[in-house]
Parts: structure tokens; C-alpha cells; sequence
């Protein structure tokens, strides 16, 4: 009986050690192998997601001081200000300005841009397009940023996977900010390069030593990577206010190192590529063009302004296995990642210093 009853206990417990060994063994991993080469990127239709924890590992968010841990938000439509906590504006803008189908860590990468624009904003001080009491716009003008009631008018039955894919992005980044030089970086982004980024200085007039050209091939699989226009000669000689010569247009004279167009010559006057750009409201100021009689053909290559992240480039670098952090210090150059509450204390005493010295 005894015996018996040993044996029994034994296989009770080599039961316990094997079935777990067993569910372990027959799940493959979920981390995915980074492919060598750079994949083709499709267009696909967003699929809900399974349902995912944050990881709480990932959140090194810490306190920040009461002033800023609430944003006061510019409502174009009510022409109202909206109260709205810190990190959901911050969910509000990424939902605003990126398909939440994007790879997580591109949702990330958007995540710290949106949050690090902020703060800029907040520490440059006023600004005298804002109405009093205000830190921030709900436009282009900073950033586009909706509400969950707008969002989900917007996204309807499909709010709660792509919200929650956008709060895990925000909470596994909270607190986080890019900076240069201990100070929060002026973090611009746009939809699609032409296969690489812009200098800051060759479309706007300042110089940033982190806004750099740098490669972005990712972009070539974009929607948006090639774009046309068509405008009669009337138009366009209307728009830019040139009479243009004979059967031509003009002569493209410069490119930058982006392979935007630089300077363009038409009619006895010079345009930079971003004129010609704003007044023909063309996707990209990288563009080639061709007179068919009396109709112009102008093809664009990326959208928009071309300087700091690209959002499809940054998709395309998770889809290889990048992390957000790989893609801030690729469109960044030479940039840190850093906690926004030691990056205010650091800025509060650079201020003290500077008035004592003053």
C-alpha cells in the first residue's frame, strides 16, 4: 500500500515539473529577427490589435511641478482654453498627428516629439499669437491636438484599440523629452522625406546643430513619396506674380543637401524652393517641372517640410526592429533623451545664474 502509494506521489510530481516545461516550450517567441534589408512598406488597413498591457518596466516618467503638469489649450473652433492633464494632450496630439496602425515604437518616437515640442514651447515663454492664459494652439500653428470626445466622433468603433495602442506609446515614454545641451530640442517633424531629410537652415533662417540632413530611404515606400499638380500658365504666372518667357518656365538654379530645390529663376526674378512651394501649394519644395502648351506639370517627391523626424521613416525603422530611441537619435543629431522634471531644474538654475551674473 505504501509503496504504492510513493509511486503515485512521483508521478503526481513529475507532472508538475514537465507540463509547465511543455506550455513554456510550445509558444514561440514574439520577439521578431531585424531583418537585414529594408522591407517593402504597404499600405495595409488597420486591424485591431491584441489586447496588451503597458510595460510598466518601460515608464520612467517622474513628478513634475503642478504649473506644468496641466496644459492650457487654444480651442480654434469654441476659441475657448481647455484644461487638458499633460500626458493625455500628449495622447491627444499623437492621436492628431499619426495613424495609431503605425509600429509602436514610431508611436513612441512620435510620443517624445509631441511632448518635447511642448515643453519648448512652455519655456520659451509668451507668444504673442497665443491669447493670455494659453500655452498652446490645437493647429499647425503647434501642434494638432483632439480630445477623446473628437476622436472619437473621428475614429468611431474603432477608438478603443487605436487609443489604446496611442496611451501605451505615451505611458511607456512618460516624462521623457529630447534635449541638445541640457535644453529641450525644437523637435519639427512632417509625413514623408524625398529620401532624405533637410537642414533646418535651408528652409527656415535658423540653424540647429541637431537639424541635419540625414537619409531616410524608408520614405521611397510612402503614399505620399511622389505627388503632381497641374496649374494653367495663367495660374501659375498669377500665383507667383511672373510673366513667364517664351514656351519655358524657368531655370531650377540650386538644390539643397537634401535634394530640395534651393533657388529657381523665372521670369527675371529668384525664388527659394519653400516660395514656390508656399504660393503653388505643393506637397514638397523638392519638385521637377514641364510645360504641355498651355498647361504646367509639377511633380513633388515627400510631403512636407522635410526637416527633423519623418513620421513614414520612422515607421519603416521599427518595422525593422529600431527602438524609438534608435529613431530620435537618427533624425536628431547628436541629441540626449531626458527626464522634463531634471531638464526644468536644470533650466531654473542656468536662469538663476544668468540673472545673478546680469
Amino acid at each position: 500500500m505504501v509503496k504504492n502509494l510513493i509511486i503515485v506521489g512521483l508521478i503526481f510530481m513529475i507532472g508538475i515539473l514537465v507540463v509547465p516545461s511543455i506550455l513554456v516550450t510550445s509558444f514561440p517567441s514574439e520577439t521578431p529577427g531585424v531583418e537585414e534589408h529594408i522591407p517593402a512598406v504597404t499600405e495595409t488597413k488597420e486591424t485591431e490589435p491584441a489586447e496588451a498591457e503597458p510595460a510598466s518596466q518601460e515608464n520612467t516618467g517622474s513628478a513634475l511641478p503642478p504649473e506644468v503638469q496641466t496644459v492650457s489649450v487654444f480651442r480654434s473652433s469654441s476659441e475657448m482654453i481647455e484644461e487638458v492633464p499633460l500626458e493625455e494632450y500628449i495622447a491627444g496630439v499623437v492621436a492628431s498627428e499619426m495613424p495609431a496602425s503605425y509600429e509602436m515604437e514610431a508611436l513612441k518616437a512620435q510620443a517624445l516629439t509631441a511632448r518635447t515640442y511642448l515643453f519648448r514651447q512652455i519655456m520659451d515663454g509668451h507668444d504673442l499669437s497665443l491669447p493670455e492664459g494659453a500655452d498652446v494652439t490645437d493647429t499647425v500653428l503647434h501642434q494638432v491636438f483632439k480630445n477623446e470626445e473628437e476622436l472619437i466622433e473621428t475614429w468611431g468603433s474603432e477608438f478603443e484599440w487605436k487609443m489604446s495602442r496611442i496611451r501605451q506609446a505615451v505611458y511607456e515614454t512618460e516624462g521623457q523629452v529630447i534635449t541638445f545641451e541640457d535644453e529641450p530640442i525644437t523637435a519639427t517633424f512632417f509625413s514623408t522625406s524625398n529620401g532624405y531629410t533637410e537642414n533646418s537652415e535651408e528652409y527656415w533662417e535658423s540653424e540647429f546643430p541637431y537639424l541635419r540632413s540625414v537619409e531616410s530611404p524608408w520614405d521611397v515606400e510612402s503614399p505620399r513619396y511622389k505627388g503632381t499638380r497641374e496649374l494653367s500658365v495663367g495660374e501659375f504666372q498669377q500665383k507667383l506674380q511672373v510673366e513667364l518667357p517664351g514656351e519655358g518656365i524657368g531655370e531650377i538654379e540650386s538644390r539643397t543637401t537634401g535634394g530640395r530645390v534651393a533657388k529657381v529663376a523665372i521670369g527675371g526674378k529668384t525664388f527659394s524652393g519653400r516660395e514656390i512651394r508656399d504660393a503653388l501649394e505643393l506637397d514638397s519644395s523638392d519638385f521637377s517641372w514641364e510645360r504641355q502648351g498651355d498647361r504646367i506639370l509639377i511633380e513633388t517627391r515627400g510631403w512636407g517640410h522635410g526637416v527633423g523626424m519623418s513620421q513614414f521613416g520612422a515607421d519603416g525603422m521599427a518595422k525593422e526592429g529600431y527602438t524609438y530611441r534608435d529613431i530620435i537619435q537618427h533624425y536628431y543629431h547628436g541629441v540626449s533623451i531626458e527626464e522634463a522634471s531634471a531638464v526644468l531644474v536644470k533650466h531654473e538654475e542656468n536662469e538663476n545664474l544668468a540673472d545673478d551674473v546680469g
